[in-house]
């Protein structure tokens, strides 16, 4: 039985049925397909009952590089991850394991939600769309990412327009969003932060009320 449109959660409706999801990942490169990925976090952007989006359940892994996977010293020297600090494999996943029980909840979330996809939701999230696509296919999980496939919503661009800001740190103290320097490129710091912006960008946004009723189908 389809649910009657004006009875699902309104985040059901505000983006043509799009869940949005903060995602950012750490990496030892810049090449989605030879480069590892080492880190990623994931936070759904719902709805609380006083109409105002919020971060939801934040979803995270450290990664085990994959076989074969190309590790340059510059990016990890930027990132600060030691991809074999013996504390750091202690608590490291399998890349299929970990992208498969992300995308379980992901999925639970977004139909508890009325969504029919998560979209990505990045600061530079072509960058994070790219490295999570080349992990989907080299574990072939194709079947369960409930990520659509090339849409994104880009941080960047909205923090360009509301503050005159790209630069994640900057569009976050510009928003009065605190952001402590010595915490970023660690994966899930950054999505909060950008689950924060985001959220905040959105808050602040001119109301508008959405007509139920003459939705799309």
């Amino acid at each position: 039985m389809t649910t009657p449109v004006d009875t699902l959660p309104v985040i059901g409706q505000r983006f043509r049925g799009f869940l949005p999801v903060v995602v950012d990942v750490e990496t030892a490169g810049f090449n989605a397909q030879t480069d590892a990925l080492l880190e990623i976090a994931c936070i759904p952007i719902i709805y609380n009952e006083a109409g105002q989006f919020i971060p939801g359940e934040a979803l995270h892994a450290h990664l085990h590089p994959f076989e074969g996977a190309r590790l340059d010293r510059r990016s990890l020297d930027f990132t600060g991850i030691d991809p074999y600090n013996p504390m750091r494999m202690a608590i490291a996943e399998d890349e299929k394991m970990a992208l498969k029980r992300i995308f379980k909840r992901l999925t639970e979330i977004r139909r508890e939600q009325g969504c029919t996809h998560c979209i990505l939701v990045g600061h530079n999230a072509h960058f994070d769309l790219g490295f999570l696509q080349a992990a989907v296919a080299r574990t072939g999980t194709k079947n369960q990412t409930p990520f659509h496939s090339f849409s994104v919503l880009d941080t960047v661009t909205l923090g360009a327009i509301a503050y005159g800001q790209t630069v994640l740190a900057r569009a976050c103290r510009a928003a009065n969003i605190e952001f402590d320097g010595k915490e970023a490129h660690s994966a899930l710091y950054d999505t909060q932060k950008t689950a924060e912006l985001f959220c905040h960008i959105l808050n602040s946004w001119p109301q508008m009320l959405l007509d139920t009723s003459e939705q799309n189908p």
